[in-house]
């Protein structure tokens, strides 16, 4: 999936850009309104995030002269203004969701997967299945040889992203940012608790095991060969 990140504020599209690249999708950036038309005419995306004021041309004249030249590409718009004028008139102009700031990188990259769906027209992958654990993606519930496995919301986040990331070996750092929305700090222990507690219910009481260390680096999910 490609996107269209443009923010005039240098340290947070770098941060945006990096974030959604870790995510697996492909990014391209830009800093001024300008440069957010000449791409979005020229290239194709599955989503463009435009913030509404920049440089050149406002997100807002950004999106009328996208929908303008027919292409019906899903806008997610970033504003600090959080006035409920400024929301209706990025609605009517055809945006298809609006992010106030400041927010959390977990709920932007929500928006995002939510936005991409919509937009398809193919069927949304609901289920993740590894080995005898499976897991509902909509209902967000575990399932592992037929035992229900009661998850808290981070523990299910955390679950997600080590099964759709499979035999991928995800450092502290990317799990920080995606599960916790947060810069990793080697002084805390937040991430090896997590997946001692995560493990604790999805593999201690099966011989075969899917989460796996790999010291030095990371965390991975797989199903034993």
């Amino acid at each position: 999936m490609k996107l269209l990140v443009a923010e005039d504020e240098p340290k947070t599209g770098a941060y945006l850009q990096q974030g959604l690249t870790e995510a697996g999708f492909t990014v391209d950036r830009v800093m001024t309104g300008t440069d957010a038309l000449q791409y979005a005419l020229s290239e194709v995306y599955d989503l463009l995030i435009l913030d509404v004021m920049m440089p050149g041309l406002e997100g807002w004249e950004v999106l009328r002269m996208v929908r303008a030249a027919g292409k019906d590409v899903p806008v997610l718009f970033l504003t600090a203004r959080d006035g409920v004028e400024d929301r209706v008139k990025g609605l009517e102009l055809g945006a298809d969701d609006y992010l106030i700031k400041p927010f959390a990188f977990s709920e932007l990259l929500a928006r995002v997967r939510t936005l991409l769906r919509r937009g398809s027209g193919s069927p949304t992958q609901t289920t993740v299945k590894i080995s005898d654990l499976e897991v509902d993606l909509l209902k967000r519930r575990a399932v592992r040889a037929g035992k229900r496995i009661d998850l808290t919301a981070k523990e299910f986040s955390l679950l997600e992203l080590l099964m759709r990331r499979r035999g991928e070996v995800l450092p502290k750092s990317l799990i920080a940012s995606q599960v916790w929305d947060m810069n990793f700090d080697s002084d805390t222990n937040v991430i090896e608790v997590a997946v001692r507690r995560l493990r604790a219910k999805v593999d201690d009481d099966f011989d075969h095991k899917l989460i796996h260390t790999v010291r030095g680096m990371g965390y991975m999910m797989d199903a034993p060969e």
